[in-house]
This record gives C-alpha cells, sequence and structure tokens, in this order.
C-alpha cells in the first residue's frame, strides 16, 4: 500500500509539473523512482517511457491546445522522432552498466540546470 502511494504522489508531482513547466518523466519519475522505491537506473528509465505510452497529458494537453499554446505539427514530428529516438536509445543503454547511465544521466541534469540558471539569472538582475 505505502509504494501504490509513492507511485500516485510520484505520479502527481509529475503530472503537476508536467503541466507546469514541461517536465517529467526523465526530470521527476526518473530519480523518484531510483531514490524512494530504490529501482535501478534503467529500470526507472523503462518505467518512465512507459508511462509516455499511455494518453497521460490528455488533460493538460486539452487545456494548452485550447489556449493556443500547442504547435500541434512540431508535436507530431518530435513525436515521430521521439519514437525512433527512445528505441535506438534504449538498446544501446541497455548494453551499458547501471552506474554510467546514472552518471550521464546526472551530467546532463546538472547541464540543464546550469544552463537555465544562468539564463534565468541574468533576466533577474537585469542582463540581457
Amino acid at each position: 500500500m505505502q509504494e501504490i502511494l509513492i507511485l500516485l504522489a510520484i505520479g502527481l508531482i509529475a503530472g503537476i509539473l508536467s503541466g507546469f513547466v514541461g517536465v517529467g518523466g526523465g526530470i521527476i519519475i526518473v530519480p523518484a523512482l531510483i531514490y524512494f522505491l530504490q529501482f535501478t537506473q534503467l529500470l526507472a528509465q523503462g518505467t518512465s517511457l512507459a508511462v509516455l505510452f499511455l494518453p497521460v497529458g490528455i488533460l493538460g494537453i486539452m487545456n494548452y491546445y485550447k489556449a493556443g499554446n500547442i504547435d500541434v505539427r512540431s508535436a507530431l514530428v518530435i513525436a515521430a522522432a521521439f519514437v525512433f529516438g527512445s528505441y535506438f536509445g534504449s538498446k544501446y543503454a541497455l548494453k551499458l552498466p547501471d552506474f554510467k547511465i546514472k552518471f550521464f544521466f546526472s551530467l546532463l541534469l546538472l547541464y540543464v540546470a546550469i544552463k537555465m540558471l544562468w539564463s534565468s539569472g541574468n533576466q533577474w538582475f537585469g542582463k540581457p
């Protein structure tokens, strides 16, 4: 029962953040599964991808679409490429040890965080 509650909390938080700032799978679900439920990196990544299989974002998508904030053509192109990218990315990931994938994932998150922090900090303090 506790695991179900944790999974529900992860899904709720990922859904809220996905609707709010467009993040969920890799940035929320993967680390949460690893740290709260002791999933391996690969199990967490696979589970996160499985979540995308269902139309979990449909209500958020409807709100953004009604407000004119979805480029349908771009979304379809990205989705088509995502299908192939996830196939080849998963094939490669499954050949590597867990610690190497976790290290790469951590570096990616750190890079994105620093880049976003730097650009928002510049805007925050009035620099172009």
